[in-house]
């Protein structure tokens, strides 16, 4: 996929406790039916996840399963309502473990986003899961259909909570479509610097728009680990995102720094081993 294509997983929680009734799982069904649809779903890509809240978590599809919105979509539709208790802290604990968790198959260093629909309680705590979570840098979107104690969601949502938290009746949650995936994707893009296509003589850089044509330059600098003197600099414009290195020596460590050079604000430089 492109260097600014969204990279990342993205794990959907429903509320399917018997607190929510048929009809109103059937509106949240259909609603985040919607928001995966158009999705760029594919290997080495973004992945989706579903998983539901009840007595106990269980997974309808795991990250990697579904290759294309559209058959993220179906299946979505094709789920049906667990019931029992509203276990949401179970849930979570479940997410980080199972899902999250490098040990558990996660890919390290790629955006994860949870995005949560609920009718607003939960029978065990969720703010001791939910922060663990969030210390593993999950953002976390939080859509409650208007019986939630807002302290609470707020609390449980990213911040700022203006822009990861809404309260939308049942009946209207597709007019929150279109903005929260555009949220949503926000979130997947490169964050920082990373390095892709690697081969024995190569690699390609890409990193998110720091700067703009207008607003100042970068300068890429690499250098063998072995070599400090053999250093080899590339200036580019503001408004580049990526940069191929080719002609380099295979088995060698390489250091990279990203230096944007901005005349509006101060930017860091981002540093990467390849």
């Amino acid at each position: 996929p492109p260097a600014s294509a969204p990279r990342g997983d993205l794990m959907f929680l429903l509320d399917s406790s018997a607190s929510v009734s048929h009809y109103e799982f059937s509106r949240v069904r259909e609603f985040v039916g919607q928001l995966v649809a158009p999705l760029p779903l594919g290997t080495g890509a973004l992945r989706a996840s579903l998983v539901h809240v009840g007595t106990r978590p269980y997974t309808e599809f795991p990250f990697g399963q579904h290759s294309s919105g559209e058959a993220a979509q179906d299946a979505v539709r094709a789920s049906v309502q667990r019931m029992g208790d509203t276990h949401t802290g179970l849930a979570l604990a479940y997410a980080k473990e199972q899902l999250f968790a490098e040990a558990a198959g996660a890919r390290p260093g790629v955006p994860k986003v949870l995005v949560w629909v609920t009718d607003g309680g939960s029978s065990d705590p969720v703010g001791p899961p939910m922060q663990e979570l969030k210390d593993l840098g999950v953002t976390v979107f939080i859509v409650s259909t208007g019986r939630g104690n807002f302290l609470e969601l707020s609390a449980a949502a990213s911040a700022p909570a203006e822009k990861h938290l809404h309260f939308v009746d049942v009946d209207d949650l597709h007019i929150i479509v279109q903005e929260l995936r555009g949220s949503i994707l926000d979130a997947m893009r490169p964050q920082q610097l990373r390095a892709t296509e690697i081969t024995s003589s190569g690699f390609r850089l890409a990193w998110p728009p720091l700067l703009t044509a207008d607003s100042g330059y970068y300068v890429l600098e690499l250098v063998p680990s072995a070599q400090p003197g053999a250093a080899r600099r590339q200036q580019l414009p503001g408004n580049a995102t990526d940069w191929t290195w080719a002609g380099l020596d295979p088995d060698t460590d390489y250091d990279v720094a990203l230096v944007p050079e901005s005349n509006v604000r101060l930017l860091r430089p981002q540093q990467l081993r390849v």
